[in-house]
């Protein structure tokens, strides 16, 4: 690690000082503290409510977008006919829309929102959230054990949560949990790429690519958190 000399020119000819071990030591000090908190606090939340779906997508959708109004239409159900809590990362876009729906019918709805330089600002229709710094944090949490994930379409960060959570199924670190993708003519060709490529290379099992489900019909994906069974987290932490 290493910090910037004191001299106001030094951004000129990137002059660095190295950072002492002493100064090392309490950046990663203060470092972990801040992680464990993010954890702490994120795990509090979660465990009070048994029963969750947690709803990931793009930060970049307006209310008036289709896939906006049908996330905000699941969650809505989710909550008043399941009486299921619904978890975002509590931010713009399909977490609003997840919180918003959730908010509306009068249930549980929960946010776990990021700090970002752009895009990320908490929405107003969480009954209870958490704020982190650490990506990997809020996504440990967001992971942890909600009955379903359910995928609205999405840019980078949807892709990297999904391939997270298909990961952590696939390696058994987590029980197989139902992944719901939300959007046909989106996810169809995500599909595409892993059975054309990802299974003909024999980069993945033909059988993993039945641990995701493609669907429009907000009828069936009720049916699957209903037949889902009731997790308590990260399976390999259970059976230390």
């Amino acid at each position: 690690m290493i910090k910037k000399a004191d001299n106001p020119k030094a951004g000129k000819t990137h002059s660095f000082t190295p950072l002492t071990l002493n100064e090392i030591r309490q950046a990663t000090e203060k470092r972990i503290e801040k992680i464990q908190k993010e954890f702490s606090e994120g795990f509090n939340l979660i465990e009070n409510h048994p029963r969750s779906v947690t709803f990931f997508g793009s930060a970049r959708l307006s209310e008036k977008h289709p896939w906006y109004i049908k996330a905000q239409e699941l969650a809505r159900r989710i909550s008043s006919e399941l009486q299921y809590s619904v978890l975002t990362g509590g931010g713009p876009g399909i977490m609003e829309a997840g919180n918003r729906g959730a908010h509306e019918a009068g249930g549980k709805s929960l946010g776990l929102d990021i700090e970002l330089p752009h895009e990320q600002n908490k929405n107003p229709y969480t009954t209870e959230s958490a704020s982190f710094y650490y990506f990997f944090s809020r996504k440990v949490c967001l992971s942890f054990s909600a009955e379903t994930y359910v995928f609205f379409p999405g840019g980078f960060g949807t892709m990297d949560e999904i391939f997270e959570i298909l990961t952590l199924i696939q390696t058994g670190k987590i029980d197989p949990v139902p992944v719901v993708l939300v959007g046909k003519s989106y996810w169809k060709h995500l599909d595409k790429f892993i059975q054309k490529i990802l299974v003909k290379n024999k980069f993945i099992d033909p059988d993993d690519t039945k641990l995701y489900t493609i669907t429009d019909n907000l009828d069936e994906v009720l049916e699957i958190i209903k037949n889902a069974p009731v997790r308590n987290g990260i399976r390999f932490e259970e059976e230390k």
